[in-house]
C-alpha cells in the first residue's frame, strides 16, 4: 500500500515537473519564475547590436583621424613659428605665440568636448537598443513564467536553464532590425547629440585622443 502510494505521489511530481518544464509541446521551454540575462552578450552577438557598434566603431575612427591631421597641422605651424621667431623682435614674436597657444588650448577644448559627446552617444545607443529589445524579452518573459530578470553578472549560482541570453540573441535576430540614429556623431564643427540622454546607464565608452601639441610649446622672446 505504502508503495503505491510512493509510486503515485512520484508520477504526479514526474508529470507536474514535465508539465513545467514544456510550455508549448513543440517548442520546449523551461519555466522559472526567476532569470538571467547576459547584456553584454545580447549588445555585442544580436545583429543589430553589431550594426549599433560598427558604426559606433566608425565615428570613433573618423574622430581619431580629425585629431591626427589637426595635430599634423599644428606640428607644422608650431615649427614655423618657431622658425620666424630668429627674424622678429620680440615684441612681434609674443602675440604670435599667444595666439597660437590659444589656438591650441581652443582645439583641444573642441575635440575633448567631441570625444565627451561620442562617449554619451555610444551610451544613449545601447540603452536604445535595449528599448527596441524589450518587446521581445518580455515575450520570454512570459513564456517562461517570469517575473523577474536578473544581470547574469550578479548571480552567483544558477542553473543553465534559466539563462535566457541565447534565446534572447535568437529572437532578436528575427524580429528586430535596429538602424541606429543618424545625427549623433560629432563631425567637423562639433556638432552634438540634440537628444537626451535616457535615464539608464550604459556601460561602453571610447574615447579618441585629443590633439597632442601641449599650449606654451612656443615660448615668447624676452
Amino acid at each position: 500500500m505504502r508503495g503505491c502510494l510512493a509510486a503515485n505521489v512520484l508520477a504526479a511530481l514526474l508529470g507536474l515537473a514535465a508539465s513545467g518544464a514544456f510550455a508549448q509541446e513543440d517548442r520546449p521551454v523551461f519555466l522559472s519564475p526567476i532569470l538571467t540575462l547576459d547584456q553584454d552578450r545580447v549588445f555585442e552577438d544580436s545583429k543589430a547590436g553589431q550594426a549599433v557598434e560598427e558604426e559606433l566603431q566608425a565615428a570613433t575612427a573618423a574622430l581619431a583621424a580629425e585629431n591626427r591631421r589637426i595635430e599634423a597641422e599644428l606640428v607644422a605651424e608650431e615649427r614655423a613659428l618657431t622658425e620666424r621667431r630668429a627674424n622678429l623682435p620680440p615684441e612681434q614674436f609674443r602675440p604670435l605665440a599667444a595666439a597660437f597657444d590659444q589656438k591650441v588650448e581652443t582645439i583641444r577644448a573642441t575635440q575633448d568636448r567631441k570625444a565627451r559627446e561620442l562617449t554619451q552617444r555610444r551610451e544613449e545607443e545601447r540603452q536604445a537598443f535595449f528599448r527596441k529589445a524589450l518587446p521581445a524579452l518580455a515575450e520570454i518573459v512570459r513564456e517562461r513564467g517570469a517575473v523577474a530578470v536578473l544581470a547574469r553578472d550578479a548571480v552567483i549560482l544558477s542553473a543553465g536553464q534559466v539563462d535566457i541570453t541565447d534565446e534572447a540573441i535568437e529572437l532578436l535576430d528575427e524580429r528586430v532590425v535596429f538602424t541606429p540614429d543618424e545625427g549623433h556623431a560629432p563631425d567637423a564643427d562639433g556638432t552634438s547629440p540634440s537628444d537626451p540622454a535616457p535615464e539608464a546607464g550604459g556601460e561602453l565608452s571610447a574615447d579618441a585622443p585629443a590633439p597632442a601639441p601641449q599650449s606654451g610649446a612656443t615660448e615668447s622672446g624676452d
